[in-house]
């Protein structure tokens, strides 16, 4: 296996980008998005990241393979020291460590950057994120049963926390 690097994205990353997300739109409800994107949306998602809100990429052997970022977690100024995070692995490249070595070096942006709570809201059913989740220390903190629809039933979202 090559050696896995993860550098802040480009944006000549977004067609792998995309392609990774796109994958997760249709197959799971890890996102609650229920139509592909297109490059023009994702362009624009892309423009939300910045030093302050780091979208990061892991890459093996020239092929992004994963990526992962944060960002507020809302608008209100008095949640401006939490953010919330977002981690995928291409379908082909998981059970790597590659969500792993991703979410460590978000992390470690978070608390450079001094924030003092990371969120992470995880489709109930995603066993192997809640796993990630809480081998780095993220704990369970509740549940919003039902707020999505997606593939012709509700979905539950648990949400989990790191305090930094």
């Amino acid at each position: 296996m090559s050696k896995i690097v993860i550098r802040d994205a480009e944006p000549n990353d977004l067609p792998a980008l995309l392609a990774i997300y796109n994958y997760s739109v249709r197959s799971s409800a890890a996102t609650f998005d229920l139509q592909e994107q297109t490059l023009q949306q994702r362009q624009a998602w892309f423009a939300k990241y910045n030093e302050n809100y780091p979208l990061l990429v892991a890459e093996e052997a020239g092929a992004i393979v994963g990526y992962a970022c944060f960002g507020k977690y809302r608008d209100k100024p008095a949640y401006q020291q939490t953010v919330e995070s977002s981690v995928y692995v291409d379908h082909r490249h998981q059970g790597k460590g590659i969500g792993k070595q991703l979410m460590q070096r978000l992390i470690e942006r978070a608390k450079q950057l001094q924030y003092h709570v990371m969120i992470a809201g995880i489709t109930k059913g995603n066993e192997s994120s809640v796993v990630l989740h809480e081998r780095l220390g993220f704990q369970y903190v509740g549940v919003f049963r039902e707020v999505g629809f997606k593939f012709g039933q509700y979905q539950d979202v648990e949400f989990y926390q790191l305090f930094l």
